[in-house]
């Protein structure tokens, strides 16, 4: 696929994603389902939203990618990886749809999140296989520990960007970015259908930051922000265990290093005082930056603290043996929490 092409696309995938949008949402609207309403607890939009993005997403990426598959006649040529994919993300839309409307344990959440996972690493072979070299003396294979670590690492992810799913365009803005620059710069979205999945989200992104109007606004909701996680994760996965693209794996993890580092920081902080890790809360990291800046402004600001992250991972690996790396990312880490608790001890002040 050449830029040209991957432009087309990527207009295409934008026109489908914003008409389906339109249709799913005034479904949602006139038969009262799907329906997000404020609380004035967690919740401070100030009038109903249809929790419809997810979905509209993913019909827009399975219209997009058919007209794509018959006008390049690829039918007989669609990856297995791609195709496994996909049936997962319908199963999951359709599992976590349930959990807008009804609501699920976490416990069923998480069964439901390491079923697909395992789908997934059984139908296309795609697997965590190799850290890098995290210490200099040589690749970290995980052997027969691959499959374990990699249902942990994706629904680690999945859960990660469903908490990240806090102001309009923060999860879904984080997801198009990193599969924008991880895309170009492994060569990723030459050869895949990539562009589709980033033009779906920028579609949605015109309703979710109400670009078209406040009353047309639309949520992503919990199937959507799982859904982001999952393709993230599988992205990323197939990107640094594939030689064809050879990306290393710690650069994947600079990638995804404020909503991984923000799950982590806050199931510790919750286990230390006694509070379910899976209980709503406002103790994120857009969260606290909110204290200080608009939920606009703690939107770009997180977008483009990312934007520097990604930047500098691709530096690291051009430049320095992937052990630096390894070893870097801890200092960030620190860093990362360090800051996190100055941001909670000014605002005590």
């Amino acid at each position: 696929m050449d830029i040209n092409t991957i432009i087309d696309y990527l207009v295409i995938s934008i026109i489908a994603s914003t008409t389906v949008n339109v249709w799913i949402r005034n479904i949602a609207k006139n038969n009262t389902i799907l329906i997000d309403l404020p609380d004035k607890s967690r919740k401070f939009h100030k009038r109903a939203t249809p929790l419809t993005g997810g979905i509209s997403i993913l019909f827009a990426i399975l219209i997009a990618g058919k007209l794509y598959i018959d006008l390049y006649e690829l039918s007989e040529f669609m990856p297995n990886f791609s195709l496994q994919l996909i049936y997962a993300s319908i199963i999951l839309v359709v599992c976590f749809l349930i959990d807008d409307a009804r609501g699920l344990t976490p416990t069923i959440r998480l069964l439901i999140q390491a079923a697909l996972t395992l789908y997934v690493i059984k139908t296309t072979g795609v697997e965590l296989i190799s850290l890098g070299n995290l210490f200099g003396n040589g690749e970290l294979l995980l052997g027969k520990y691959s499959t374990l670590f990699t249902v942990f690492a994706v629904i680690g992810l999945m859960n990660a960007f469903n908490m990240l799913d806090g102001i309009n365009g923060l999860c879904s803005g984080f997801s198009m970015l990193f599969l924008l620059m991880a895309g170009f710069y492994s060569g990723f979205i030459y050869d895949s259908m990539l562009v589709i999945v980033i033009g779906a989200i920028i579609g949605f992104l015109f309703f979710n930051l109400r670009v078209f109007g406040a009353k047309r606004g639309v949520f992503l909701g919990d199937h959507g922000s799982n859904l982001m996680g999952f393709w993230v994760a599988w992205a990323a996965i197939y990107i640094s265990q594939n030689a064809v693209y050879d990306t290393n794996p710690m650069t994947m993890v600079w990638m995804v290093s404020i909503p991984l580092l923000d799950c982590l920081g806050l199931i510790l902080s919750r286990s230390l005082n006694g509070v379910s890790w899976a209980t709503p809360g406002r103790d994120h990291i857009h969260h606290k930056l909110m204290d200080y800046f608009s939920p606009e402004g703690t939107l770009f600001v997180i977008l483009i603290i990312a934007s520097l992250i990604n930047f500098i991972s691709f530096l690291l690996e051009s430049w320095l043996p992937e052990f630096y790396s390894f070893y870097l990312f801890i200092v960030f880490s620190l860093f990362y929490y360090f800051f996190t608790y100055k941001l909670i001890y000014l605002k005590k002040e």
